[in-house]
């Protein structure tokens, strides 16, 4: 028989941050309290109960002298606020996943909105989150329970509406649940808040329990996510949860060739070793290799001398010994068949699988979500009957003569070389992103392998979502790399900025004043708009934006219009660029002089008086004077008299100044023949 310890299995970040800080203030000869269980595992509880360490239920049992220790879990911000304005000595030991839950409910929803809560309502994680919220608060268990919420509060379809999920809920119900609140509030803004480690550990004892016949579950039995693992890995194989060896050695393993283990995120290592050491002696027929495996996994979970088996000391496991201890256990699962590599011919395609040929008295058979880590890729248009396929063996059922194959991770192998070249050749690789990391990042989808970008080296500012580049093709680079984690970490923005380099250069190379450029408005302030012209920005200025005057930028432009701009000025060495946007043939001045020469007798609107004439508007930009001796055919007081403001009259041009902007009407010339006498006597008025 072999056994197979998943790699996830064990204390997660939270959970190992929280024991560690107890047991260093322990060390330091602290008294502590915590307020509820720190964990969900009766073996660490016992072992800070002989340390010491009380449980508490309210802050004020907490005793002078004591550090009052907020668990794992976390708290309403009620019992928070109670503990600060008590003025003890405390820690916040609150998991930062479940902090991270915390600030979004109290910070997002306003007033007329409702938060969504994914996860069980008794779990104290899931009391403090609803705690936080300033907002009403529903919690359900899974999607059929949020549909018959839907059906009893119809009036949540009229409110704003925010989910969440408890850091532990399960990843294939969260999935199913985030459908139905798409479904059912368009309107919706959901946050992906189940930590990262609970994913990893749930899809890794999923995949560990397709290859095994038995799986073993440790952790307490109050603790949700070790629930989770159990629930992940039932509907696969025989499936126990113990919480200690003895447990353990009460199973009847008989007739399994393979076992795999896996453990809950408040398991301690020192548990988990003593599950696997009963399990080894406690099996007949157990192939050598145990004995190796039992050597690694006493190197990895005690690295300390024999007989120091608290919680404190089995946590602290030398990282060298770890990454032996990971690779180890991945060749246990490489193992698992002799010929793993196939080659397949396929022989039909549906919405679910793709059935392959593979020679065998097994039907092949590939499931859709093992065909590729691009959440692009589509078989139906990428494959047809009698291609040749390579695929690696996930799992053989002789009892149904079925085999379940994989191309995804075939291709994930084959990339890594691939993805480690590129970190020291500086290549410029392209990929899909293919989910938004919560966190602050994305994952991108790159030669059947994953490349994290963090946020930072998006490209995007710090206004625009991440989700905006979901399924978008990126290009980006190789810029770290664990090559024992198997992890690489990439830069989207690392590209456009030697992309932008060389445009810039190209621009200075080639740019003359006067030339036409086309380009994107990147940004206003109050004195103009920045344009990007391809590798470089340029400013227009506000008083070269219109012909008119204008208050802002914004009345002529908006950031993301394309423009046709002209260069005005260069100062390459101070790397400026002065822009030109309004055309010369726009100039109401120019237009003036083709379409209203001296004589035009057209329509103005009356703008203005003063007490030598009126001035009225002829064409947008350009007003004209009318005398007040050319506003009537009889003497007037004052324009008053004749002309009110808005109103819209008859005018001639009679004189244009284009070297002084002036236009001279008139209404009196529309009425009756002027004699010349009576022309020269009102130009010795003007002059006046």
């Amino acid at each position: 028989m072999r056994l197979t310890l998943a790699k996830t299995a064990g204390f997660c970040f939270g959970v190992n941050r929280a024991v560690d800080l107890v047991y260093s203030m322990l060390d330091e000869g602290k008294r502590v309290c915590t307020l509820g269980p720190l964990i969900h595992n009766p073996q660490v509880i016992e072992d800070l109960k002989k340390r010491g360490t009380r449980i508490i239920d309210d802050p004020k049992q907490a005793k002078s002298g004591e550090t009052l220790v907020v668990r794992a879990h976390g708290v309403t911000a009620a019992v928070e606020a109670e503990i600060e304005n008590m003025g003890i000595d405390f820690c916040n030991a609150t998991c930062p996943f479940v902090k991270k839950i915390h600030r979004i409910v109290s910070e997002k929803p306003d007033e007329n909105s409702v938060v969504l809560i994914a996860g069980d309502s008794s779990h104290p994680e899931v009391q403090g989150i609803v705690g936080h919220c300033k907002a009403e608060a529903i919690v359900f268990s899974n999607a059929e329970e949020l549909e018959k919420i839907a059906a009893e509060r119809q009036d949540l379809a009229q409110k704003s509406v925010f989910a969440v999920a408890q850091t532990t809920f399960s990843t294939k119900e969260w999935n199913l649940c985030e459908k139905k609140i798409k479904k059912l509030y368009t309107n919706a803004i959901i946050f992906d808040t189940i930590c990262s480690a609970t994913h990893e550990r749930q899809k890794e004892a999923y995949e560990l329990s397709l290859v095994s016949d038995a799986m073993i579950i440790v952790g307490g039995r109050q603790s949700s996510n070790t629930a989770k693992l159990k629930a992940v890995c039932e509907p696969n194989c025989k499936t126990y949860l113990v919480e200690n060896a003895e447990e353990a050695g009460r199973i009847d393993l008989s007739g399994c060739t393979n076992v795999g283990v896996t453990a809950g995120a408040s398991t301690p290592a020192g548990i988990i070793k003593e599950v696997l050491q009963t399990m080894s002696e406690n099996v007949n027929n157990v192939q050598p290799e145990i004995d190796a495996l039992q050597a690694e996994i006493e190197q990895v979970l005690n690295p300390e001398a024999a007989g120091q088996e608290s919680a404190s000391a089995a946590i602290a496991a030398d990282d060298s010994a770890v990454e032996s201890f990971e690779a180890m256990m991945e060749e246990s699962l490489k193992s698992m068949s002799s010929d793993q590599k196939v080659r397949g011919i396929v022989v039909g395609i549906s919405p679910s699988e793709i059935q392959v040929d593979i020679g065998r008295k097994q039907t092949g058979y590939v499931p859709i979500d093992e065909y590729s880590n691009d959440p692009t890729a589509d078989p139906a248009k990428e494959l047809k009957i009698g291609d040749e396929i390579e695929l690696i063996i996930m799992k053989t059922n002789d009892a149904e003569g079925t085999m379940m194959l994989s191309k995804r991770r075939l291709d994930a192998t084959r990339a890594w070389a691939d993805i480690c070249a590129a970190e020291e050749s500086g290549e410029v690789l392209e990929g899909t992103v293919c989910e938004v990391i919560p966190a602050g990042g994305v994952l991108v989808a790159c030669k059947g392998s994953r490349v994290f970008i963090p946020g930072s080296h998006t490209g995007l500012s710090k206004d625009e979502p991440l989700e905006s580049l979901l399924k978008e093709k990126v290009q980006f680079k190789v810029i770290d790399v664990n090559k024992q984690r198997k992890r690489a970490v990439g830069s989207i923005r690392v590209v456009a900025r030697e992309a932008r380099k060389e445009l810039a250069k190209a621009f200075w190379d080639n740019a003359a004043e006067g030339q036409v450029i086309t380009g994107t408005v990147k940004s206003l302030t109050s004195y103009g708009a920045f344009v990007d012209i391809g590798g470089v920005d340029g400013m227009v200025h506000i008083s070269e934006l219109s012909w008119k005057r204008i208050k802002h930028p914004s009345e002529v432009v908006n950031v993301g219009d394309t423009v046709e701009v002209y260069i005005k000025k260069l100062d390459a060495e101070n790397k400026k660029i002065s822009l030109g946007y309004k055309k010369v043939e726009d100039n109401p001045w120019e237009i003036m002089r083709r379409d209203y020469p001296v004589g035009t007798v057209c329509k103005a609107k009356v703008v203005g008086m003063t007490t030598f004439g009126a001035f009225a508007n002829v064409i947008p930009g350009i007003d004209g004077l009318i005398h007040i001796s050319q506003i009537a055919d009889r003497r007037i007081n004052k324009p008053e008299d004749v002309l009110t403001i808005g109103e819209e009259v008859d005018v001639k041009v009679t004189e244009i100044d284009f070297d002084k902007k002036r236009v001279s009407l008139s209404i009196r010339a529309l009425i009756e023949p002027v004699a010349e006498e009576a022309v020269e006597e009102a130009a010795e008025e003007a002059a006046e």
